[in-house]
């Protein structure tokens, strides 16, 4: 996959986490990339770290339709033209069902649900201009499996299942993919480490047991890294996916569709 140079990209959420990592790796090989983020601090502090010429940053709130929308066009102006949208941004609040409130929710679903679909409303214009568009939204494994105490963010991530597969329908005669990617929630971001914080206060253990649990969880018996995230991303981004349209990658060490046979590990040993 060595087909970025000619590719310009713009990064949602693109200041910390997934995005961040994705933004790297794409500047390295040669793409033009922009970085849009609600957090002009954040900005800043990932522009110092990537240290690029080719690098755009773009304050956006993704919750408020003018925001977004002069935000996609100062990056086609900047990029000169755009033909790729990741989008990374999310929050995540950890509540009983039966005590989120109205304001949580919507606050969540905007973020979270509304906010990839006005981007991808406002990029689809470019995208299909382009003849090789590709939308990659960053869902969630809880957009696929049941986890407490986030219904919310459950919502609008299986929600963004949905919704990248009706945007991929409309896109695809113009040469534009949509696909998801669907992690486990990955430690060495700010989420994982604000999700870390809460399990180490509700359950008592410390940072290293927590990570050895989760990582133990899954087949593969270790966590997920932005890396293993990225990697997925650049897939979908590459010349070689250009076939691939409506997917949801799972990018869980096989939490979701693999499972050992119980009280046969030491059969499954060489």
């Amino acid at each position: 996959m060595n087909n970025f140079k000619n590719r310009k990209v713009l990064v949602v959420g693109g200041a910390s986490g997934f995005g961040l990592g994705c933004a790297r790796e794409l500047l390295k090989r040669g793409a033009r990339v922009a970085i849009g983020d609600v957090n002009q601090a954040s900005l800043r502090k990932a522009a110092g770290q990537l240290k690029n010429a080719r690098l755009v940053t773009v304050a956006m709130d993704v919750t408020s339709l003018s925001s977004v929308r002069k935000a996609v066009a100062k990056c086609a102006r900047r990029l000169g033209g755009l033909d790729t949208l990741v989008n990374s941004a999310g929050i995540l609040a950890i509540t009983p069902f039966e005590e989120v409130s109205e304001k949580e929710w919507d606050r969540i679903l905007s973020v979270d649900l509304k906010g990839v679909f006005l981007a991808c409303q406002a990029a689809s214009p470019l995208l299909r201009k382009s003849g090789r568009g590709r939308i990659i939204n960053i869902s969630s494994d809880a957009g696929k499996i049941g986890f407490p105490f986030i219904a919310p963010y459950s919502a609008a991530k299986a929600g963004m299942i949905g919704m990248s597969r009706s945007i991929g329908a409309e896109l695809a005669r113009d040469g534009v993919t949509v696909n998801c990617i669907c992690p486990v929630g990955a430690p060495d971001t700010a989420m994982g480490q604000w999700g870390l914080a809460w399990k180490m206060k509700r359950s008592g253990l410390s940072a290293e047991e927590i990570k050895a649990q989760t990582g133990q969880g899954n087949p593969i018996q270790r966590n997920c890294t932005v890396e293993d995230v990225t990697n997925a991303i650049l897939f979908f981004i590459s010349d070689e996916s250009g076939f691939l349209t409506g997917q949801a990658l799972d990018v869980d060490g096989g939490s979701i569709n693999v499972r050992g046979l119980p009280g046969a590990s030491k059969a499954t040993k060489r």
